[in-house]
């Protein structure tokens, strides 16, 4: 089948623009590695309409249902080379298979660099966190760790410091923070400790504290990760010529999402590294809607 549009990656973007695109009743493919960014994510708290929390895999859930009910259709794979051929965008995939459309839309993501320190998981996204824009609230006046290194670290640790002053930064890897971050971090009252850690403290998903390999526990409420090195893990724009930004985030049309190659779009994290589900939805819609007014001539 040739479609009106290929959208690589199934994350929130990806899935809002697909549930707008099947409402044009375009003919569309979500082409979806899995693993991303929402997967593991188990409580956003700053949506509309779900004051309590509500998962990036209830989220992914609900909107794949939501999607397919509109008839758009899911492929598993990762894509990983990407080409144009006259006026179609060929696709192929780790398998071999190939898939094409008139329209491509990438919405890729990215992906935080999380230390394989034992107990990070089961906490991730509900005790432990990434975003403080998303979940800087969450540790209002509570006890908090930032689990990180060097400079990411540090900033992490000032970032948070809007919410609570009772911060321990553990600085978990070689490289201290510059000179002039560690004064500012002395100023907010922030405790610096250059230490490895052995695992996490935790009951179920609550986060407890942190054992060191000296054998030394630290206890707090809340903990947020800080190690920098959030990376783009796809090359597709790049393939197709598009025009990126030094950290290989995709440069776009601010209004329409498009990049400089006609007929490719781009959303959500790989474009703004927002880290923002609400923005990731808006850029969906968004691009989806000049989508379906690029391909209006052609129906």
């Amino acid at each position: 089948m040739n479609y009106d549009c290929l959208i690589i990656g199934g994350g929130i973007a990806g899935l809002q623009a697909a549930i707008q695109l099947g409402r044009y009743k375009h003919r569309v493919l979500v082409i979806d590695a899995g693993g991303g960014r929402s997967e593991i994510c188990k409580s956003y708290h700053n949506i509309l309409g779900y004051p309590d929390g509500v998962s990036g895999q209830t989220l992914r859930d609900l909107g794949k249902k939501q999607a397919e009910s509109l008839g758009i259709q899911f492929v598993k794979g990762k894509a990983i080379k990407a080409r144009k051929e006259a006026d179609q965008f060929v696709i192929t995939l780790e398998s071999g298979e190939t898939f094409q459309s008139a329209r491509l839309l990438l919405a890729t993501g990215v992906m935080d660099r999380i230390p394989p320190i034992p107990g990070i998981m089961p906490c991730l996204g509900t005790s432990i966190y990434v975003c403080p824009d998303c979940d800087g609230y969450e540790v209002l006046n509570k006890k908090t760790i930032v689990i990180g290194s060097g400079n990411a670290g540090a900033n992490k640790a000032l970032t948070i410091a809007y919410w609570t002053t009772d911060i321990i930064m553990i600085n978990h890897e070689e490289g201290m923070p510059d000179e002039l971050l560690q004064k500012q971090m002395q100023r907010k009252g922030i405790q610096l400790i250059q230490a490895d850690i052995l695992e996490v403290l935790s009951e179920g998903d609550a986060f407890q504290g942190v054992l060191l390999k000296n054998g030394e526990r630290i206890y707090a409420e809340k903990a947020f990760l800080g190690f920098g090195g959030t990376a783009v893990h796809s090359s597709l724009a790049e393939q197709l010529g598009a025009e990126i930004m030094e950290n290989r985030h995709i440069i776009v049309n601010p209004r329409t999402k498009m990049t400089n190659v006609p007929n490719v779009w781009a959303i959500g994290d790989v474009i703004a590294h927002s880290e923002q589900v609400t923005i990731a939805m808006g850029d969906g819609s968004q691009a989806a809607i000049w989508i379906h007014k690029s391909l209006m001539p052609n129906q």
